[in-house]
């Protein structure tokens, strides 16, 4: 995918977006709302701590569809485990949000995926 300007402002316009994910049991496409976020000059897709079915379902097939406004794209996600690239990207986003709790709940238990444009 060649990343044009229309797609980079067309995520910087959206912070709720909708991401289409294989199911990792089923198969079958399965389509669910969540967060955008820009740190580090890349964007991620992370929700509050705990669990969640499409960071499991990113990891076993992580290629996606990123649906905003006026596109469909597809992109693929890529993991961040690391425990010194969470907290720096986490550095970024958490202190921006007044409800989110502390940094290190987030470091420890939300799920954090980079969008691979291409």
């Amino acid at each position: 995918m060649t990343v044009t300007d229309e797609t980079l402002r067309a995520l910087e316009r959206q912070r709720t977006v909708e991401i289409t994910t294989t199911g990792r049991r089923s198969g079958r496409s399965r389509r669910i709302e969540t967060w955008r976020y820009r740190a580090c000059g890349r964007y991620w897709l992370t929700g509050s701590p705990g669990p969640r079915d499409w960071y499991a379902n990113l990891l076993a097939c992580p290629e996606f569809t990123l649906h905003l406004a006026t596109l469909d794209l597809q992109v693929r996600g890529r993991p961040v485990t690391d425990p010194d690239e969470r907290a720096i990207v986490f550095g970024e986003i958490v202190p921006g949000l007044d409800w989110a709790g502390s940094l290190g709940s987030w470091i420890a238990g939300s799920p954090l995926v980079e969008i691979e444009l291409g």
